[in-house]
């Protein structure tokens, strides 16, 4: 009895995609920059839609007269921050991010092996991840209101070491796993879910942090206020007590 046959191995097929993925990837092909732009105002303007609302803030107050969509969109957050940090997303974060990228990649063009990739990881890590962090500390304080440079300075020192320190545990991990498990045309849009994963988490965990140092301060004054209020027992010692009958 003759062995079975095998068939011919069949070439690698790249895996289909979504037709809205797929017109995605082309036009971040055909339109880099701007397509990165747009993705990145989306995703920042989703951020802080959604943090908003889980960490619990109050909406912001509208007139009893207003009409319902005012309403309706305050209850939600979807308000000037919001705005702001979709502007922060296109004309900061995604050009900032697609040049330094751009660096990095002209830079190790052509070297391969194990030593350049741990090369381009640690210059990812240490040269551009620094830069990435102080601009979006230092724009997320202006967008907070900050109106002097000194509070812009203090908001970056406050914040920065508790963010490199978590971009320095996610970014080689999400590369390994990409490496590992992702198609190469896929990793643009892995690693903005990744970004806009952790931006999220950080952004709720912030509003939390402030909601309850607001109501912490509310309730300092209110028990200061109380004990200001609250009627003395002493008498003074230079007047005589009153009569009784």
């Amino acid at each position: 009895m003759s062995a079975p046959i095998s068939p011919p191995p069949q070439p690698l097929r790249p895996p289909k995609l979504h037709p809205l993925l797929a017109q995605y990837l082309l036009q971040l092909a055909v339109h880099p920059l701007r397509t990165k732009a747009l993705t990145s105002a989306t995703l920042s303007f989703l951020q802080e839609v959604i943090g908003s609302n889980v960490a619990g803030l109050p909406p912001s107050p509208t007139p009893k007269d207003a009409p319902p969509l005012p309403k309706i969109l305050a209850r939600y957050h979807i308000d000037a921050r919001a705005v702001k940090m979709a502007i922060y997303g296109f004309f900061v974060s995604a050009p900032l991010g697609h040049y330094l990228v751009g660096l990095l990649q002209k830079a190790f063009a052509g070297k391969v092996g194990v030593k350049y990739k741990v090369a381009q990881l640690l210059a990812s890590n240490f040269l551009v991840a620094p830069v990435q962090t102080t601009v979006f500390l230092a724009s997320m304080a202006i967008i907070n209101g900050a109106k002097s440079l000194d509070e812009v300075i203090r908001t970056v020192k406050g914040g920065f070491w508790a963010v490199i320190r978590v971009t320095w545990v996610v970014s080689p991990l999400s590369m390994v796993f990409a490496q590992q498990f992702i198609p190469m045309e896929l990793w643009v849009p892995f690693f903005n879910m990744v970004q806009f994963t952790l931006a999220t988490l950080f952004n709720i965990k912030v509003k939390k942090m402030r909601l309850a140092a607001a109501r912490k301060e509310a309730k300092d004054r209110e028990r200061q206020r109380a004990k200001e209020n609250r009627p003395s027992l002493n008498f003074d010692l230079g007047e005589a007590a009153p009569e009784t009958d």
